[in-house]
């Protein structure tokens, strides 16, 4: 339970975050995906099922408040958490390289995937534009904010285990 609550809080930390402060500290109308940092992160740290359903719930919120479909964010969101679920059995907390590769990765995928649903769909066949003024600036901008967020992000992980670990213990 204390899990789910503390994933929630998170979520919406999160995703508020992202909305308001960091639009007051966009460049160039660029903002961090704080989202895709909580959905990468708990994906690699927890496994698919729970990737699956921070970036469903993350995505969900970005439906709501900003999107024109329901459910074309969370379901982006949702494969993101998947494939970064999948490299949890090569995830050792002391180790920063893999987390950043997966958020680059993650990032590069969710902008490139916005680009051909959103874009190319429509006509609009400037790819290298949009790569070079949204995509590559976004995914800089969140890698900067990645070093910072993810050791949090980890450490709250760890007391979560930890306080799972001696609660599971008691009932032995």
């Amino acid at each position: 339970m204390l899990r789910k609550i503390t994933i929630v809080l998170l979520t919406l930390i999160c995703f508020l975050l992202e909305t308001t402060v960091f639009k007051s500290f966009a460049l160039a109308g660029i903002v961090p995906k704080l989202t895709i940092i909580l959905t990468s992160s708990f994906g690699f740290m927890r496994g698919e099922t729970e990737g699956m359903c921070i970036g469903f719930l993350c995505g969900l919120l970005c439906d709501v408040f900003y999107g024109d479909v329901l459910g074309f964010y969370a379901l982006i969101l949702t494969y993101i958490g998947y494939v970064n679920g999948k490299f949890s059995r090569i995830f050792y907390p002391e180790d920063i390289k893999l987390p950043i590769a997966l958020i680059i990765v993650s990032d590069l995928s969710y902008g490139v995937l916005c680009y051909i649903l959103l874009f190319l769909l429509r006509g609009r066949f400037d790819f290298l534009y949009y790569f070079t003024r949204v995509i590559l600036p976004e995914t800089l901008y969140t890698i900067v904010v990645t070093v910072f967020l993810y050791p949090i992000i980890l450490k709250i992980n760890q007391l979560i285990e930890k306080k799972e670990k001696g609660s599971s213990q008691k009932f032995v």
